[in-house]
C-alpha cells in the first residue's frame, strides 16, 4: 500500500491511498516524539495548528511529524485509531478505494474556547472535530452558563408578581 500527500477539500493537504485498502487493515502508525501535555502547551502556545495525538489519559502526547499528520478529520471517517503498547495505529474501518482520502474522527477533548470547526462535508457532520461526548459536555456547560442570569430575572419577576410592586434598581 502506498500513501501520498496532496491537496484536500477537507483541509489544505490530505493523505490518500494509491491502492485499495481492506477493512481491518492497519494503514499507518502515528509517530513522533513523546512529550508531556504541559510541554506541548508551552511549545505550541502561539501556534494555530498542531499535530498532537494524546496517549492514554492525555498527559503524554505524540508530537506528530510524519505522514499520518496529514490524515484529516471526518465525521464519517474510513479509519479509526487504536493505542497498543504506547503506539498509535490508524486502521481501516471500511473498504477504502484507491485514490480516496484517508480520514479518522479526531474526537477532540481539549481545546479551551477553540470551536474546532469541521469541514468534512459529511451528510451527518457534527460541525466540530470535538467528540460527541465533548460536544454534549460543552452544550451542557453553555446551557448552565446561559441559565444563571435568567434565574435571577425569573426570581425578580416572581417577586414583582407577589408584591405587585416594581423592584428598585440598586445604585452602583
Amino acid at each position: 500500500m502506498a500513501l501520498i500527500i496532496r491537496s484536500s477539500a477537507i483541509h489544505a493537504a490530505g493523505c490518500y491511498t494509491t491502492t485499495s485498502i481492506r477493512k481491518g487493515t492497519r494503514v499507518i502508525e502515528y509517530t513522533g516524539p513523546r512529550i508531556t501535555k504541559a510541554e506541548a502547551d508551552a511549545l505550541y502556545e502561539d501556534s494555530p495548528i498542531t499535530y498532537l495525538f494524546g496517549l492514554g489519559d492525555g498527559e503524554i502526547v505524540i508530537d506528530g511529524h510524519c505522514t499520518a499528520m496529514f490524515i484529516n478529520h471526518s465525521c464519517d471517517a474510513n479509519c479509526e485509531t487504536s493505542e497498543e503498547d504506547g503506539r498509535v495505529w490508524i486502521s481501516a474501518i471500511k473498504h477504502i478505494r484507491a485514490g480516496e482520502e484517508i480520514t479518522y474522527d479526531y474526537c477532540l477533548y481539549d481545546g479551551g474556547d477553540d470551536e474546532a470547526i469541521c469541514n468534512c462535508g459529511a451528510k451527518k457532520c457534527r460541525g466540530t472535530m470535538y467528540s460527541p461526548a465533548e460536544v454534549k459536555s460543552r452544550k451542557s456547560a453553555a446551557k448552565k452558563t446561559a441559565l444563571k442570569p435568567r434565574k435571577k430575572s425569573v426570581k425578580k419577576r416572581l417577586t414583582q408578581r407577589k408584591t405587585g410592586k416594581k423592584l428598585k434598581k440598586k445604585k452602583a
